[in-house]
């Protein structure tokens, strides 16, 4: 078994740089300081997974050389996570109709919002189509052949899906989980989770926060994303972390 992961976006809702600040984070020249909006590439073998698609997935393609998507998975319906749903087209035009995996809530939104993605009735041409999978957050299924966890979350009172690929773990935009679906996550070799910024948040894990539930999971390593200007400067706040924990930035990539 082999899985990739590679980072293709880190950063929160307004990504950094955010428009017109001053931030010094914003004016940084480091790399590991810029940040797209948070989405990931998993490859387990052969089966190529997408976890969101938000403003920047155009550009997140292009930069990775991601060759193919077997299936797109939602963590829900904010726009910083599904707005870049109509560039899946050149992988639908390659591949025929994409398989999309989320909510029954998720799927109603996306089909209210992409209409003339989801509905097949006087269908133009030239727009991308999908088949539309509604998971129960409660039971593992089975994608590409291969076996998905959905671990349930609490985003401002939003469930949110996370998941997990064998020994990895995606969650993001969490702010509490429930002890069931934490112990989904025992065993893992690496978990992603969110940590937005230093301050408390009412609806994503502030650094400590973030920390302790990175600490109480145990992971052989745990990797930040979702993560706001501030937080501070990469090169700052990744040597000050606990051993085994790390913030990820983007088009990092890891295999296990």
């Amino acid at each position: 078994m082999s899985i990739k992961i590679y980072f293709l976006g880190t950063g929160t809702s307004q990504g950094i740089p955010i428009i017109g600040s001053k931030h010094p984070v914003c004016l940084s020249d480091n790399p590991k300081d810029k940040r797209l909006r948070t989405s990931v590439w998993v490859k387990w073998d052969n089966a190529d997974f997408i976890i969101d698609c938000g403003p920047d997935f155009r550009q997140q393609m292009l930069a990775s050389g991601c060759p193919k998507m077997d299936a797109l998975l939602f963590t829900h319906e904010h726009a910083d996570h599904t707005a870049g749903l109509d560039d899946i087209r050149p992988f639908v035009f390659k591949q025929g109709a994409l398989p999309v995996y989320g909510l029954a809530r998720v799927m109603e939104n996306l089909t209210m919002r992409f209409g003339y993605i989801f509905s097949d009735k006087n269908k133009y041409p030239g727009a991308p189509s999908v088949k539309p999978t509604e998971i129960d957050p409660n039971k593992p299924f089975l994608c590409a052949e291969k076996k998905i966890i959905p671990i349930k979350v609490s985003h401002y009172g939003l469930d949110v899906i996370g998941y997990r690929f064998a020994t990895f773990a995606y969650i993001t935009d969490m702010f509490s989980i429930e002890p069931e679906a934490e112990a989904k996550l025992r065993d893992l070799d690496v978990l992603v989770v969110n940590a937005l910024r230093i301050e408390p948040h009412p609806s994503h894990l502030h650094l400590d926060a973030a920390i302790a539930f990175a600490q109480r999971v145990g992971a052989k390593q745990t990797f930040f994303t979702h993560i706001s200007h501030k937080l501070g400067f990469h090169d700052e706040v990744e040597p000050a972390l606990p051993k085994g924990i790390h913030l990820a930035y983007d088009n990092l990539t890891i295999t296990l």
